[in-house]
């Protein structure tokens, strides 16, 4: 009696459907494919309401999703750090003012300080600004994290408190003005035609990414067998390597589908002494320098959060904050790395987004608190704690900025904008509530 039990309840048996069986094969992500899903059809839905309404669809173009990408970037790297804030129940609602304060600090340094010093444009100025920027993001993100820990200040009081403070720093450290133009190097960082690594370098990028994937599954089915554990069929590793290796491919050619505008590449040709063709040069962007930043932060950490003792910690944190401090995780402690690590991450931020704006303004930062909690949230982390992935905060950050540029290509004006995103934000809290409820 007991082996009919065992026989019936066995997975891979004829009554499971074959959509739960390639689930449980692929050890796929439901909410990953419930993001991916969302993501696919807010870009089909825009692309096809513009082709109604206009004529002609704007959004699935590689221009279009190329600017996407680089908008992109300075919301995901902030989005990355605060999946660990959230992860450990807290919250941070200055992101978007101390980004300000430090485009305004980096700004400052560019045109008014190290230029006395080192010279109109010395090749160390931008390396400078961006190093002082991301200390003082860290360094503000200890201090939020000192008070919440040592303190015992709840993070919505010290980071509400935060968004005021260094909003309102900004502003004095810059008595109002916009601060430009910032060093030629350090906006190339915020993308461009010459904000590209171009068609060869985003190739090289491209097979670095196919061999990363065929070597992580490798390592994986390595890594099962010495602990014993199942491996997956091989047909199911068959299909993540491909479905890996043809995002990649697919990522090089839509980038490199995007040429060069014809004023720049005119200009580009006869500071070269190239002759241009009848039909046009085609100078392909490629990967934007933002993007390849926001990829090498995503993987950092990732890694961090699932390789190391730090990622261990703050997921122990999260499920169960008194249980971690009774094993001996020095709770207080690692609050304070984890604040100032969203701290720096936000510096890095700032270093984006002023480079692509080309100045360091007051404004810069408004509202992108709301952007990058929503971008965790949407992503699978949960406000309880304990949950949370790097990738999804990726993700998320992708589907609000794919909402809010699909937004206004269509026409919907800044109202119309705001209701939606806080809309998402509410209908993401939800989901994730009924998630959390079924899964018990």
């Amino acid at each position: 009696m007991s082996d009919q039990t065992s026989q019936k309840s066995a997975p891979g048996t004829s009554k499971e459907g074959f959509f739960a069986r390639f689930i449980r094969e692929t050890e796929i992500d439901t909410r990953l494919l419930g993001m991916l899903g969302a993501l696919a059809l807010i870009w089909v839905g825009f692309h096809v309401y513009g082709q109604l309404v206009n004529g002609f669809g704007a959004f699935l173009t590689p221009r279009n999703l190329w600017n996407l990408s680089v908008q992109t970037a300075s919301i995901g790297i902030m989005a990355t750090g605060m999946v660990l804030v959230i992860i450990t129940r807290h919250i941070d609602l200055s992101v978007g003012s101390v980004l300000g304060f430090c485009a305004i600090i980096m700004g400052v340094m560019q045109v008014n300080i190290l230029p006395q010093f080192l010279g109109l444009g010395h090749p160390l100025i931008w390396i400078i600004a961006i190093i002082v920027g991301v200390i003082c993001g860290g360094f503000i993100g200890a201090f939020h994290g000192a008070l919440i820990a040592y303190g015992k200040i709840p993070a919505f009081i010290v980071t509400l408190g935060g968004l005021l403070v260094w909003r309102g720093a900004a502003f004095l450290v810059a008595r109002g003005e916009t601060i430009s133009p910032v060093d030629e190097s350090f906006s190339l960082l915020g993308g461009g035609p010459y904000g590209a690594i171009g068609s060869t370098g985003s190739w090289i990028i491209g097979i670095l990414g196919c061999a990363a994937v065929l070597g992580l599954i490798i390592m994986g089915r390595r890594k099962r067998s010495v602990h014993d554990i199942r491996q997956r069929p091989v047909w199911a590793e068959g299909f993540l390597a491909l479905v890996g290796c043809g995002a990649v491919i697919g990522a090089v050619l839509l980038v490199n589908a995007y040429p060069w505008p014809r004023g720049i590449v005119r200009r580009y040709a006869e500071a070269e002494g190239i002759t241009v063709p009848e039909g046009g040069l085609f100078i392909s962007h490629g990967f934007a320098i933002p993007v390849l930043i926001l990829m090498a932060v995503a993987i950092f950490m990732t890694i961090l959060m699932s390789r190391t003792r730090f990622g261990r910690y703050v997921y122990a944190i999260g499920g169960n904050p008194e249980a971690a401090e009774l094993a001996g995780i020095n709770t207080r402690f690692m609050t304070v790395k984890i604040f100032a690590l969203m701290g720096a991450l936000t510096g890095l931020s700032a270093v984006v987004a002023s480079a692509r704006l080309g100045s360091a303004t007051n404004a810069l930062g408004t509202l992108d608190e709301l952007y990058v909690i929503a971008a965790a949230v949407i992503g699978g982390t949960s406000l309880a704690g304990g949950v949370g992935t790097i990738y999804g905060a990726v993700l998320g950050a992708l589907v609000m900025q794919s909402l809010q540029t699909g937004m206004v290509l269509i026409g919907f004006d800044a109202a119309i904008q705001q209701i939606v995103v806080g809309s998402v934000l509410v209908l993401a809290v939800y989901l994730d509530i009924l998630y959390r409820s079924n899964s018990k």
